[in-house]
């Protein structure tokens, strides 16, 4: 019972990230250059004064030159079951963000497809 319960943070924060690529693949909007990937960038909690989002944002400006870059290229502030964000980066600013202080971990941004192979949608 204990694993179960241990799991279930993980399970939200896969099935966000799981959601997110949903929504970035199947968006009109273009990304900020043809280099750009949705990158997740994991991180430390922020100070307990500070909001999560404001956190993320200063970390991201850090990178891109200004809170206003920041706010353009976050697609997410993840808040409950992992402190981190999802953004749009080119591979030099996935770079330099992976050694800023207080990011632990920065990864592409996947989408999974359902599988849907024959017998799907044939039980009655």
């Amino acid at each position: 019972m204990v694993k179960t319960a241990s799991s279930i943070p993980l399970l939200i924060l896969l099935l966000l990230t799981f959601a997110i690529a949903m929504a970035d693949s199947s968006s009109s909007s273009a990304p900020l250059n043809s280099e750009s990937a949705v990158h997740i960038v994991y991180t430390e909690k922020p100070q307990q004064n500070e909001e999560p989002e404001a956190y993320h944002i200063r970390t991201l400006a850090s990178v891109l030159g200004s809170e206003e870059a920041a706010k353009d290229a976050l697609v997410y502030s993840y808040k409950t079951a992992a402190s981190g964000f999802s953004a749009k980066l080119t591979p030099q600013q996935v770079a330099e963000i992976s050694k800023q202080p207080g990011v632990l971990q920065v990864v592409p941004s996947r989408t999974l497809q359902l599988h849907s192979g024959a017998g799907i949608g044939k039980l009655h």
